[in-house]
């Protein structure tokens, strides 16, 4: 049942909005924010470039690339930009590392600045212009996810891929410079490019998602600039994207407030390489393990009381590879246990099927409580010597009452980048970043990514 009724004109505004809004508009704090997401997503990029599923991808797409235009980050083959933008978004989201969207769980960088990234390698956008872009399509793929979330996502959507799509779309469609009409048109095509279920959570098709979101949006993008048309109300007609894709409509949250509030300015950044839920409790397990210098063997038992979404998105107990460990609460809370972190190392399919992990993950025991929000978790580690160590997480790092500073930013891009990347690469590119607005031309930032 929908919330509000909308206008006839909710797309139009939100193009309208899209196509007028101009880098001098934004305030100071979004430009960072913008900043910081797009160095968090350079480096999940970088460090996703070499995992198995990207490997895969190269090799089966790289003999149907056209133009080689565009660079991939971290790896040294060139594609032409729809590949390209793919393949990057694919990179960017296989660690399970990457910016969140607290409020709809959307993970807004990848398919953004996959799709501008790669088309600013073929089209000369300025860094003024590229930061703009980005802020804009983030605005647009969060805002279509707050009007139907969380009904839409618990239908089965990956929101990332359904959303990241008009993302992509209204942030190329700025750089292209499209008017309202064509902008109408671009978020139309993208509205019929919807992309991602959930049931692929712990496979390679989950980073899939926003890679093809992306993908999808560039092509959008080009066919409303030659003049391809779509309806005018792709988000709002009875049988538009928001009443086919949800239950839920609540259209204020797309046109309300246009240009005085930034979703992005919400945006956040994981510390943990896995699915954002289970971070409250690694953070726990971790401060438990660190406090009391706890080793595997000292631990009898762990109980958590966690948000519903945890077990219901992270309840796999037996997970058999690295990507299904991403998505059990169980293996993530004795990686925070044995190592005191949760990094893409702890995600290997060697941890995940070490004796030792298996033994202490067999000993977490995780309830629901409705009590608990989502950004936090109660953790109760028994010791062998029945000792009972508590812990309530009010706030996970990484969460909004805990963010990531600047530093930790850097910090996690470096341990990213360090098997990827010659070190003495790795700090001019997050200065491109930081400075990204003073570029003249974008495409160095892309270059300056490439593996050698």
């Amino acid at each position: 049942m929908s919330n509000s009724v909308p206008d006839s004109e909710v797309t139009r505004k939100l193009a309208r909005y899209i196509v007028d809004a101009q880098p001098g508009d934004l305030p100071a704090a979004v430009k960072k924010e913008g900043l910081r997401t797009l160095l968090n997503y350079v480096g999940c990029a970088v460090g996703g470039a070499k995992h198995e599923a990207v490997d895969i991808a190269v090799k089966a797409l790289l003999p149907f690339s056209g133009v080689a235009h565009a660079s991939l980050f971290g790896r040294a083959e060139r594609f032409d930009i729809m590949h390209a933008a793919f393949i990057n978004g694919l990179s960017s989201h296989v660690l399970d590392f990457d910016d969140t969207h607290l409020k709809t769980v959307i993970h807004p960088g990848g398919p953004v600045c996959s799709a501008i990234i790669a088309y600013a390698e073929q089209f000369k956008v300025s860094g003024e212009d590229f930061l703009n872009a980005l802020i804009l399509g983030v605005e647009a793929e969060c805002r279509i996810g707050n009007c139907v979330y969380p009904d839409h996502y618990d239908r089965g959507w990956h929101i990332t891929g359904s959303t990241g799509v008009f993302g992509a779309a209204a942030a190329v469609g700025k750089l292209m410079k499209l008017d309202e009409q064509q902008m109408l048109y671009a978020l139309g095509v993208a509205a019929s490019q919807p992309v991602g279920l959930r049931e692929m959570f712990g496979t390679m098709t989950k980073p899939f998602h926003p890679g093809r979101a992306a993908q999808n949006g560039l092509f959008a993008a080009f066919l409303a600039q030659g003049g391809f048309t779509s309806s005018n109300q792709a988000l709002e007609a009875k049988r538009g994207w928001c009443n086919v894709l949800s239950t839920k409509q609540d259209y204020s949250e797309i046109t309300k407030g246009l240009g005085d509030t930034f979703e992005i300015s919400i945006n956040t950044y994981k510390p943990f390489a896995c699915g954002i839920v289970i971070h409250p409790a690694i953070d726990g397990c971790a401060q438990l393990s660190t406090k009391h210098d706890l080793k595997a063997e000292d631990v009898a038992k762990v109980e958590l009381k966690v948000h519903p979404l945890v077990l219901e998105l992270t309840g796999k107990k037996t997970p058999q590879t690295g990507l299904e460990g991403k998505f059990s609460v169980y293996h993530s809370c004795a990686m925070a246990i044995i190592d005191r972190e949760a990094g893409e190392h702890q995600y290997s399919d060697e941890n995940v099927r070490s004796p030792k992990t298996i033994a202490l993950r067999d000993k977490v025991e995780a309830v629901v409580d409705k009590a608990i929000h989502e950004h936090q978790a109660d953790v109760t580690i028994t010791t062998v010597k029945g000792e009972k160590l508590h812990l309530f997480v009010e706030n996970a790092i990484g969460s909004l009452g805990r963010p990531m500073t600047n530093a930790d930013l850097e910090a996690k891009f470096a341990g990213l980048s360090h098997d990827i990347l010659e070190p003495a690469r790795i700090k001019p590119l997050m200065d491109l970043c930081w400075n990204v607005e003073g570029l003249k031309d974008v495409a160095v930032l892309a270059q300056s990514g490439r593996a050698a």
